[in-house]
């Protein structure tokens, strides 16, 4: 095989395998109107995936993900209201699923770490710049007298 042909096949093959993942999750749901299927779009973006857990439901390729499309779907397609879809989803997977949890005991201490974290990082800034804050004291006539010895060149008092 020459030269030519070899890197011709490799760039095929590496072209070919860039391509797989566009072929890889594509639904094509039906929706009786364009609300409806603004309302399912609305609702998979509001949802979290519980196996990525830093992607919603729309953006998320894993099995768990795809059957809570599934569901959101066949819940809109149903006639359930978003109160319900998302009343649902709590129910079963609890407050994680949703990207913007209410605030409620239980999600207390969720919506107040960042605040918690900030006063911690702020407090223990502070501690170590006051710590390292140097006093100036005024030097003896000792100090005084090595820092000239230091500092002439000629060796000189």
């Amino acid at each position: 095989m020459s030269p030519v042909r070899a890197i011709v096949l490799l760039v095929t093959i590496v072209l070919l395998g860039l391509s797989l993942p566009s072929l890889a999750a594509i639904e094509s749901l039906e929706f009786d109107s364009a609300g409806e299927e603004s309302r399912y779009q609305k609702m998979i973006g509001q949802l979290r995936c519980l196996v990525c857990q830093n992607q919603n439901l729309a953006d998320s390729n894993a099995d768990l993900a795809k059957d809570l499309r599934a569901k959101t779907y066949q819940m809109v397609r149903s006639g359930a209201s978003d109160t319900e879809i998302v009343d649902f989803m709590v129910d079963r997977y609890g407050d994680f699923v949703l990207y913007r949890p209410p605030l409620r005991g239980r999600t207390a201490l969720l919506w107040g770490a960042p605040f918690i974290f900030l006063l911690i990082a702020l407090a223990v800034f502070f501690y170590t710049l006051r710590k390292r804050r140097v006093v100036d004291e005024p030097l003896n006539r000792e100090q005084r007298s090595r820092a000239a010895k230091l500092l002439d060149p000629g060796g000189h008092t």
